[in-house]
C-alpha cells in the first residue's frame, strides 16, 4: 500500500505581477476560478481557465513576463494531475525558460520551476534526471535564501523524496532530517510543513519495517495537523491515512480499519463524495478489505474509485484501466473468473488505445 504525503512537494505556485490593470484583473480572475475548478476536481475546466489567462498575460505582457511562466506552471500542474506527462512537461519547460529570462538564473523562484519540473520527471520515473534538477533547485535556494530558510527544506524534502522512491532509505533520512530541524526553527513546532517531515521521517522508518520508531512520529504529525489546520481538514485525513497504513502493515487490520474509515468521513465532509481527493482513502480501504478476505466490501470501495476516475479522468485513462485490473484481481479471488476477464479485456484495451 501507498503512503501519502502530508505536504505537496511540487508545483508551489509562482510568483506573479502585482500590477493593476483592466487586463490583470482578468488574468487573476481566470487564475481563481481555475484554482477553485482545480480544487473541485473539474480538471478539464481548469484547463480552459488556464489556457484563456495564458492567452492574456502573454497578449497583454509578452511572452517572457512572469505571470505567463505563472500560468504555464498551473496548466503543467493540471496536465500531470491528468497524467498527460508530454503536456506537462513542454509547460513546466517553457515556464522555467521564462523565469529564468525574467529573473535571472540563480533567483529563488527559478529553483521552484526547477523543482516543478523535477517532480514531474519524478514521477514518471525518471529518477536520475529528476535527482539533478532538486539538487540544482537545492542549490539555487541555499545560494539565494541562505541555508536555513524554509524554501530550502523543500527542497530538501523533494531531493530527499527522490532517493526514497528509490528505496535509498540511507540517502533520504538525513535530507528529511535537516528539512525537519530548518523547518521546527524557521517555523515553529507546530507548524503544518514540521508535520509533512515527521510524516517523512516515519515513512523512512515504516519503509524499514522500523515501526515503533515510525508511530510517534506519525502520532505527532497528526497533533500537529490537528492543531495547525482543525481536526476536519484534509491534510488531517491524510495523517490518518498514514497511521492508519502504519496499522495496516503491522497486521492490526481493526486500528487501520477505523482510522481509515475516520479519514475517508472528513474527505467526504470536507470535498464531498465524489472529489478525486476521495480516491486514495477509497483504495487503502479497498486494499484492506481484500488482504482480509472482505471482497464485498473491498468490491465497493473499488468501484467508488472507478467512478470517480471515470468522472474526474475520462473512460480512457490508465488510472481507469488500473481500476478495472484490481477488481478483476478481486474477482478472480473471488472466483467469478469470467467477470474478471471482462474487466481484465477492458483494460487491455484502454491500455492498448493509450499506446
Amino acid at each position: 500500500m501507498r503512503t501519502a504525503h502530508l505536504l505537496a512537494s511540487f508545483a508551489i505556485a509562482l510568483p506573479f505581477s502585482l500590477a493593476a490593470t483592466a487586463q490583470s484583473d482578468t488574468w487573476r480572475s481566470l487564475t481563481q476560478r481555475a484554482e477553485i475548478l482545480h480544487q473541485q476536481g473539474h480538471y478539464d475546466d481548469a484547463v480552459v481557465a488556464v489556457k484563456k489567462a495564458l492567452e492574456i498575460a502573454e497578449r497583454d505582457l509578452g511572452p517572457d513576463h512572469p505571470d505567463v511562466a505563472t500560468s504555464l506552471n498551473f496548466l503543467a500542474l493540471l496536465y500531470e494531475t491528468k497524467e498527460e506527462y508530454p503536456a506537462a512537461e513542454r509547460s513546466y519547460q517553457r515556464a522555467l525558460a521564462v523565469m529564468q529570462k525574467a529573473l535571472g538564473p540563480e533567483h529563488h523562484s527559478v529553483a521552484i520551476a526547477v523543482g516543478n519540473l523535477a517532480e514531474l520527471y519524478k514521477t514518471q520515473g525518471r529518477y536520475a534526471e529528476a535527482e539533478s534538477l532538486y539538487q540544482r533547485a537545492l542549490e539555487i535556494a541555499e545560494g539565494a535564501l541562505g541555508p536555513h530558510h524554509p524554501n530550502v527544506a523543500t527542497s530538501l524534502n523533494n531531493l530527499a523524496d527522490v532517493h526514497y522512491v528509490q528505496s535509498h532509505f540511507a540517502v533520504a533520512e538525513p535530507l528529511y532530517e535537516r528539512a525537519l530541524s530548518i523547518r521546527e526553527r524557521a517555523l515553529g513546532p507546530h507548524n503544518s510543513a514540521v508535520a509533512a517531515s515527521l510524516n517523512n521521517l516515519a515513512a523512512v522508518h515504516r519503509a524499514r519495517g522500523q515501526y515503533a520508531a515510525a508511530e510517534p512520529l506519525y502520532q505527532r504529525s497528526l497533533a500537529i495537523a490537528v492543531r495547525s489546520l482543525g481536526p476536519h481538514h484534509p491534510a488531517v485525513a491524510v495523517a490518518l491515512n498514514n497511521l492508519a497504513e502504519l496499522h495496516g502493515a503491522r497486521g492490526q487490520y481493526a486500528e487501520a480499519e477505523l482510522l481509515h474509515q475516520r479519514s475517508l468521513a472528513i474527505l467526504e465532509g470536507a470535498l464531498g463524495p465524489e472529489h478525486p481527493d476521495l480516491d486514495p482513502s477509497l483504495n487503502y480501504l479497498a486494499e484492506l478489505y481484500a488482504a482480509q478476505e472482505q471482497y464485498v466490501a473491498a468490491e465497493h470501495f473499488y468501484r467508488r474509485s472507478l467512478a470517480i476516475r471515470q468522472t474526474h479522468l475520462g473512460p480512457d485513462h490508465l488510472a481507469v484501466a488500473r481500476s478495472l485490473e484490481s477488481i478483476s484481481g478481486l474477482y478472480t479471488l473471488m472466483g467469478r473468473l469470467e467477470d474478471a476477464r471482462k474487466l481484465s479485456e477492458r483494460a487491455a484495451k484502454i491500455r492498448g488505445r493509450l499506446r
